[in-house]
């Protein structure tokens, strides 16, 4: 149980600013793994956060602003760079030059533009999440692209020796590091169906989609890569979550 505690501590440094005690030992081995139950965590406090909102008389755009800063502020931006440096790279016609373009610590002209688009679409999706349904539905975003992660990380060959992803893929056990999480969300689905009966269509499709989303969008990036890296990882989160809560924002009306 200590090991396991080391493990996730290791995981919410890595993946988010939360801080822990400066004894606590930590350990960042296959910390991948508990990458969906962070997730989970940080889906808690947006959800918690937009219904608190919604008690105060503001704006869908403000509210979503107000949201979306707490959900950079919580991970530090670590996925967002991601975005940036993969639409760099991506801009490059030569494969060859990619890899060099992303790890590149300049930001350029798409990645800018990948990231406006990203940053405007969430935005505009949580300005939708008007309902303590719809709270709850914004609370799984993070937790599916996180899934998106591992699964990309076990699918996917990581495409240099080193990288601040390639411990990720070496460390990973697989397909014991999968389970989990994926019980993680099956037991979501079978709480929200036990919950809401009459909805059991619903949410059925809702786990349908995130586990689409959450594999297709890493699948988009490596057949265009031909491979993972850390930036990558990052942009399947991303991605995955804006993707999922735009599907979402239709489903709450």
């Amino acid at each position: 149980m200590l090991h396991l505690l080391q493990q996730f501590g290791g995981a919410l440094v890595f993946y988010t600013i939360i801080p822990l005690p400066s004894r606590w030992p930590l350990e960042f081995q296959r910390i991948a793994r508990w990458a969906p139950w962070i997730g989970l965590l940080i889906g808690v406090l947006l959800a918690a956060l937009n219904f608190l909102l919604l008690q105060l008389p503001l704006s869908g755009f403000l509210r979503g602003v107000l949201v979306l800063a707490a959900w950079i502020a919580i991970t530090g931006g670590l996925h967002l760079d991601g975005v940036m440096d993969t639409a760099d790279g991506l801009a490059v016609p030569d494969p060859d030059r990619r890899l060099a373009v992303m790890s590149d610590s300049r930001t350029g002209a798409y990645g800018v533009m990948a990231a406006a688009v990203l940053l405007l679409l969430k935005v505009g999706a949580i300005a939708e999440f008007t309902s303590p349904r719809a709270c709850i539905l914004l609370g799984l975003a993070p937790v599916w692209g996180r899934w998106g992660q591992l699964v990309a990380i076990a699918l996917y060959p990581y495409l240099k020796s080193e990288g601040k992803g390639a411990f990720h893929r070496r460390s990973l056990q697989i397909p014991q590091d999968l389970w989990p999480s994926l019980l993680l969300l099956i037991g979501i689905s079978l709480i929200s169906i036990a919950v809401e009966p009459h909805q059991w269509q619903s949410h059925l499709g809702t786990f349908a989609l995130g586990l689409f989303l959450s594999w297709g969008v890493g699948t988009w990036f490596y057949q265009r890569l031909r491979g993972m890296t850390g930036d990558s990882y990052g942009a399947v989160v991303e991605w995955t979550e804006v993707l999922i809560i735009c599907c979402f924002s239709l489903a709450v009306h």
